[in-house]
């Protein structure tokens, strides 16, 4: 297999415009990101996909390589459209705001389609569990429900599932935004309109559910940040 990673670069976020351009110790959100993916060698390329000149610059002069694409609703449409016309057979998605993901989840991402002779699997991605209340409520840490072969039921902003039997010990795991793609799945994806629950919850993974695709979930143990709002940022350089 011929496996790339992609980062998807949107420079005006909603809740945090420019952040990929914030400094993490002497670099920005983005280069670190970008060269922790091409440090951990499990890559044939390393691309950054952005619609930013800013960001496009901002990799190219650090010697990286960035492709210029329009503007998209998600992450999945910027990278469709810069690995159109790539040879590769698996598309690894890291975002542009998780500068601490480690080499080990990757792996593991890369490991199920090695695995999946008969090609069930469309897409992967990880899921780590929850465990504070207060983490498990916040909307911004997306839930995910899976049955009992590990593939996605469903991931909401809401707390799934809701804990009406008090006295069974319910166990919520949050979506780290990681996926690895078979290419073909990502090319399909791109060609179909927004889904109903895809749009209510603004939550791109929805679409591939929603088509019928399988998502098949990997637990990780791995803590990281990821970069949504000033705050984010602050506990980030207090991790670094």
């Amino acid at each position: 297999m011929k496996v790339i990673a992609v980062i998807p670069a949107r420079y005006n976020s909603t809740r945090f415009p420019g952040k990929l351009m914030e400094v993490l110790g002497n670099r920005t959100i983005i280069i670190t990101t970008y060269q922790n993916v091409v440090e951990t060698g499990l890559f044939d390329e390393v691309f950054v996909a952005t619609d930013s000149e800013i960001i496009f610059d901002e990799i190219s002069k650090n010697g990286g390589k960035a492709v210029m694409t329009g503007e998209h609703e998600t992450g999945s449409d910027r990278i469709a459209e810069a690995v159109q016309n790539i040879d590769c057979d698996i598309v690894i998605n890291v975002q542009g705001d998780e500068p601490f993901l480690k080499k080990e989840p990757l792996k593991q991402l890369i490991d199920v389609f090695a695995k999946d002779e008969k090609k069930e699997i469309s897409l992967a991605s990880l899921k780590i569990q929850l465990k504070e209340s207060e983490e498990i409520k916040n909307p911004n840490n997306v839930k995910v429900i899976t049955d009992n072969n590990g593939f996605a039921l469903y991931f909401s902003r809401s707390v799934i599932p809701f804990h009406r039997e008090l006295s069974y010990n319910v166990k919520y795991y949050k979506h780290i935004g990681v996926y690895a793609f078979r290419k073909e799945v990502l090319l399909k994806f791109s060609s179909l309109e927004m889904t109903p629950m895809e749009i209510s919850e603004k939550l791109e993974q929805l679409r591939y559910l929603e088509n019928g695709m399988k998502i098949r979930m990997i637990e990780t143990d791995f803590v990281g940040i990821g970069i949504d709002t000033p705050e984010d940022l602050e506990k980030a350089k207090m991790l670094l």
